[in-house]
């Protein structure tokens, strides 16, 4: 550094010399030790410049953190609070533009140094930031460090730009390719790991869902290729996840295709102020570059751009969804007529209904949009589906048998593929066993150990093996055609699972609309076929369980007649005579009877002229509440009996009404109720 010390004063000395460390990337601090040692050796230089070594502070938490931002860099953010404190006296580093790669976040730095008479020092000089000349100079540095920032970057991205266009920028492989010693991608050479990921190719395509592959992979191991750390480039066997089934899909690698830039690194700044990088996928048509052809493929191109529409079918909030297990035949492929959206499947105790919830989670107004029983509209679907079906459709069931064959043998090669394998590793253990000298227990205990795990592992997949391929007996491609023209019965029968029914039918039938008529019990189905051919039919609404239970409108007729000259009691024993029963198949009693007048406002028997008076009546005569004639009822106190039109009514003279006053003034509970004017209770 600059020997001139005329800018550090006593005030400098008497506060700290802050040595701030900072390298850009893990590797640089693990690749790059001597600029980690000449950091560190700064702190030399602040003893000699005159600090004494209990004022002197090394931080170096930033190591292996960018400069770009200071949200991660917790170092830097302390650095900043001592120098606003008025701590540090001089800020010591190999170069300025350690400090920040950012020109506002150093400026916003170099302010404050001013403001706190703090010096900055790197092996150019001793900057004053009070003084103009220093703050001038500093400011050019560090304009100029960001600039030769974005220039190298340009270059190193535009070296990779054209090293990409030619197909020779190296990156990391996916599993199941490697590089040559010429650099060359190259399917690998294992023949475990090759049908493994042709596995996963030739499931998809039986499926169709990325799910079901993880069903086929079952108790098989699938390979994975390590990066970083002490597995870096090893091959390691796991389980197969569906993130992984659904990258691989999406791979165009995979279809033998170089791409560079499918991806794009973005920054976002998050609510609490903080700035992250996002990647967002770009679509095909925005890659930077697409080199077909550039390498073996397990799959063409063609059928990398149909497993690509069937992911996109598949998602559950959009396209068609995957057949599933349940009974719902028309799951996933059946729309609402009223407002276009697809129809959910909701499973009750009565059975499966088709449903559109739509116009409600959306808030928009449909009144067309109905939930209507499954069983109806996937009988009339099946039944067109037969009735379409020609002798030419036999081959669909043969083809189904060959593929599941086809399966049947692509497992029984990888299982052979991991006995071969297993028994290479214990023939290895073996060797390695035998090469050891006797006298070396130690190791040759573990050697023993290892080999005998290998002839158990070797023995679990030979027996694996020797139980997948048990002689079974298959039928004959002649059986197989007799039962594929009997299609109804194949369709009928208990071996076909929900799932195939599915797939059989969408393998014809593109989508169905439901569509139900305003005012109607009628419900219109529209099937539209993979030929682009539509047809509609017409079919009746299951009646409701409100419709099965409803009392028949004779018999509501007559209960209207019978109620101008008969109570309640008597209406129901004439009904129960006639062998008439309610709705719901019992028979009807006085209370059924009423229930049925008040919901159709049928007027009661007009009563005969009866002397008697009313609850109501007495109460109001009284001066007291209706409930205390009930009370007085129930506990015999006064005698009553029922009209015609089930009335309590009292036979009440001048002997009763006194009776009942002098209870009245006896009691201390009962108060005589005031009347207005009106006669009416208050």
């Amino acid at each position: 550094m600059i020997a001139a010390q005329r800018k550090i004063t006593s005030s400098h000395l008497q506060r700290l010399a802050v040595v701030y460390l900072r390298q850009s990337t893990p590797a640089q601090v693990r690749l790059n030790v001597r600029s980690t040692e000449r950091q560190y050796a700064i702190a030399e230089e602040a003893a000699r410049l005159g600090w004494e070594s209990e004022r002197i502070v090394v931080i170096d938490g930033d190591l292996g953190v960018s400069g770009r931002d200071t949200h991660a860099r917790e170092s830097y953010k302390e650095l900043v609070a001592r120098v606003c404190l008025g701590e540090v006296g001089a800020i010591f580093g190999l170069e300025v533009s350690r400090l920040a790669r950012n020109n506002a976040d150093l400026l916003r730095l170099l302010e404050f140094c001013a403001l706190t008479d703090t010096l900055v020092l790197d092996t150019d000089g001793i900057y004053d930031l009070q003084d103009f000349n220093d703050r001038l100079l500093l400011g050019l540095k560090a304009q100029m460090s960001e600039a030769e920032l974005h220039v190298m970057a340009g270059r190193l991205q535009g070296a990779k730009r054209a090293a990409a266009e030619r197909g020779e920028l190296r990156f990391g492989l996916p599993v199941g390719y490697v590089y040559d010693e010429e650099g060359q991608t190259i399917i690998d050479p294992d023949e475990e790991v090759q049908a493994a990921i042709g596995d996963v190719f030739a499931a998809f395509v039986e499926t169709g869902s990325a799910y079901a592959v993880l069903g086929v992979f079952t108790g098989r191991r699938f390979p994975k290729r390590a990066w970083g750390g002490a597995w870096a480039g090893e091959l390691r066997w796991g389980v197969l996840s569906h993130p992984r089934v659904v990258r691989m899909l999406q791979n165009p690698c995979y279809a033998g295709a170089y791409v560079f830039g499918r991806c794009r690194s973005r920054r976002v700044v998050r609510p609490d102020g903080t700035i992250t990088t996002a990647t967002v996928e770009l679509p095909r048509s925005e890659w930077p570059v697409l080199i077909r052809d550039h390498h073996p493929g397990y799959i063409s191109w063609d059928t990398y751009l149909a497993n690509e529409q069937r992911l996109a079918k598949n998602h559950t909030r959009q396209g068609q969804r995957p057949p599933r297990e349940g009974s719902a035949l028309c799951q996933g492929i059946v729309r609402c007529g009223a407002c276009g959206q697809a129809m959910s499947v909701q499973y009750r105790a009565k059975g499966a209904h088709y449903d559109c919830s739509a116009s409600r989670l959306s808030h928009i107004q449909t009144p067309g949009c109905r939930s209507i029983k499954a069983a109806g509209v996937d009988a009339l679907v099946v039944r067109r589906l037969l009735a379409a079906l020609t002798p030419e459709e036999i081959a669909v069931a043969l083809a189904a048998a060959d593929e599941v064959a086809d399966r049947r043998a692509r497992s029984d090669r990888a299982l052979e593929l991991r006995v071969e394998r297993a028994r290479y590793d214990a023939a290895r253990a073996e060797r390695a066993f035998h090469v050891c000298e006797p006298e070396n227990r130690l190791v040759a205990r573990s050697l023993e150990t290892r080999w005998e795990t290998k002839l158990r592992e070797l023995a679990e997949a030979e027996a694996e093996l020797a139980e997948q391929t048990k002689p079974a007996p298959e039928p004959s491609r002649e059986q197989l055609e007799a039962l594929a023209r009997d299609l109804p019965a194949l369709w009928a029968a208990d071996s076909t699972s929900e799932k195939d029914r599915k797939r059989l039918l969408r393998a014809l039938v593109a989508d169905v609309t439901i569509t139900s008529q305003p005012q109607s019990s009628d419900v219109a189905v529209g099937i539209r076929w993979r030929t682009g051919a539509a047809e509609q039919h017409t079919i009746k609404r299951p009646p409701s369980i409100n419709d099965t239970t409803r009392t028949a409108p004779a018999t509501i007729a007559l209960i209207t007649r019978l109620a101008s000259q008969h109570t309640n009691t008597e209406i129901a024993a004439e009904l129960n005579a006639e062998g008439i029963r309610t709705g719901k198949g019992l028979p009807f009693t006085d209370h059924a009877v009423r229930h049925i007048r008040r919901a159709h406002d049928i007027p009661a028997t007009p009563p005969p002229h009866d002397d008697r008076l009313t609850v109501n009546e007495i109460a109001e005569r009284l001066g007291v509440s209706p409930g205390v004639i009930y009370d007085w009822i129930s506990h015999d106190k006064l005698a009553a009996d029922r009209d015609r039109a089930n009335r309590l009514r009292i036979a009440y003279g001048p002997a009763i009404e006194q009776e009942c006053r002098e209870r009245i003034a006896n009691s201390r509970h009962i108060a005589e109720t005031k009347i207005h004017a009106t006669g009416g209770a208050v």
